[in-house]
C-alpha cells in the first residue's frame, strides 16, 4: 500500500523526528513548515519540504488535493505557554485556526487518521499525576487552544467520521531542539546559556516540578500510532514518569557541561507550579521500551548542542499585551 503522510512542523523538533520515523515505516512524507522555529537541515532528505504556514488555507487545500494524504501528523505549533498570555491573537491564529484548516481539509479529502500533538497544558492545575480522565482546566491561552482542537477533533469524528489520535506530551528534549528561543524549552535554554558562559536563569525559586522526556521516547510511538487500532479516537499522556524540580534540572544540565551550577533567579511568573502525568494508559496500548534516563538523554542532547554551537535568542517582535510581561522578556 502506498502511504503518503503530511507532517506539519516537520522542520521543527518533534516533527522532524516523527518524519524520520515515518520514513523508516515506509511512508512517503510531505513536510509543511514555515521555518519560524524549525530549520531545513532538520528535515530528512527523503521527505519533500514545503515552506508555508498552516494558516494559509489555500496552500493547505492545494497540498491535500495534490497528495491525497493517507494520514496527517499535526505537530506545528508555537508552544510557548508562558508567552501565550501576551500574544493571544497570534496564539489562537497559529495553534487553533491553523489546526482547523487542517481538520477541514482532512474531512474533505478523506484522511484515514489525524494524529495530533496536544499538551499537558490542557490540564492546568489539577490533581497529580495528571490523568486522561480528568477534566481539563487550561490556565493559559496555549493550553486553551490545544484543548479546543481536541474538542473539535471529537466533533469531527461524530459528524464526519474522521478518526484521530491525540497525544499529550510534556517537556520533550533532544537533538534538533531550537535552543535559541528564550521563551520555551527550558533544557535548550539552559544549554544555550552554558555555551555562552552565562548564568542559568530560573523564574521564581526553582521548586517547580516537571518530568522531562527524551525525544526517542516519544517520536517512534507517535509515528507508529496509526498502525495500532486500539489507539484510534483515544487520548494519551506520553512521556517519562520521573519528576525533577527546575533547580535539579539546572544541576543535571550543568554536570553535562562539566560546569558549576550558577543560577540567576528571576521574578516569579504566572505558571502551573507542578505538572507531571500518569502514563499507564499509553503503556497498556503501546507497550513502550524502558525510558531513557534524564542523565543519558541530557548527555545525548549535549553532544549535539556542543557540535552545533550556541544560538542567538531573539525577542518576539509582536507582543500584543505589555501589561504584566516579565521584565526579562522585554528585551
Amino acid at each position: 500500500m502506498n502511504i503518503t503522510s503530511l507532517v506539519t512542523g516537520g522542520a521543527g523538533f518533534i516533527g522532524s523526528h516523527v518524519a524520520k520515523e515515518l520514513i523508516k515505516l515506509g511512508h512517503n512524507v510531505i513536510v509543511l513548515d514555515d521555518l519560524s522555529g524549525g530549520n531545513k537541515d532538520n528535515v530528512p532528505t527523503e521527505a519533500n519540504l514545503y515552506v508555508g504556514s498552516i494558516c494559509n488555507e489555500k496552500l493547505i487545500n492545494s497540498l491535500f488535493k495534490k497528495y491525497l494524504f493517507t494520514y496527517v501528523y499535526h505537530l506545528a505549533a508555537y508552544a510557548a505557554e508562558g508567552l501565550s498570555h501576551f500574544i493571544r491573537r497570534f496564539n489562537y491564529n497559529n495553534n487553533l485556526i491553523g489546526s482547523i484548516n487542517l481538520i477541514n481539509a482532512s474531512v474533505n479529502y478523506n484522511v484515514k487518521c489525524f494524529v495530533f500533538t496536544s499538551s499537558i497544558a490542557v490540564y492546568g492545575e489539577n490533581e497529580l499525576p495528571l490523568k486522561e480522565e480528568q477534566y481539563p482546566q487550561p490556565e493559559d491561552p496555549y493550553g486553551i487552544a490545544k484543548y479546543a482542537v481536541e474538542q473539535d477533533l471529537k466533533n469531527a469524528k461524530q459528524l464526519f467520521g474522521l478518526d484521530s489520535i491525540i497525544f499529550r506530551p510534556h517537556n520533550v528534549y533532544g537533538p534538533h531542539q531550537n535552543i535559541g528561543d528564550k521563551y520555551r524549552n527550558v533544557v535548550g535554554i539552559f544549554m544555550n546559556q552554558l555555551l555562552q558562559n552565562k548564568a542559568l536563569t530560573i523564574f521564581g525559586d526553582g521548586e517547580q516540578s516537571r518530568a522531562f522526556t527524551y525525544i526517542d521516547d516519544v517520536a517512534p510511538y507517535i509515528a507508529n500510532a496509526v498502525n495500532i487500532k486500539e489507539a484510534y479516537n483515544q487520548t494519551f499522556n506520553i512521556g517519562d514518569d520521573t519528576v525533577y524540580t527546575v533547580k535539579q534540572l539546572a544541576e543535571e544540565v550543568s554536570e553535562c557541561f562539566n560546569s558549576q551550577t550558577n543560577i540567576q533567579y528571576l521574578e516569579k511568573r504566572d505558571e502551573v507550579e507542578h505538572a507531571y502525568s500518569c502514563h499507564k494508559k499509553f503503556e497498556q496500548v503501546f507497550q513502550p521500551q524502558p525510558y531513557i534516563s534524564l542523565k543519558n538523554g541530557l548527555e545525548k542532547m549535549a553532544d549535539w548542542v556542543k557540535e552545533h554551537g550556541a544560538r542567538t535568542s531573539n525577542s518576539f517582535e509582536n507582543i500584543e499585551i505589555e501589561k504584566n510581561l516579565p521584565p526579562s522578556w522585554r528585551n
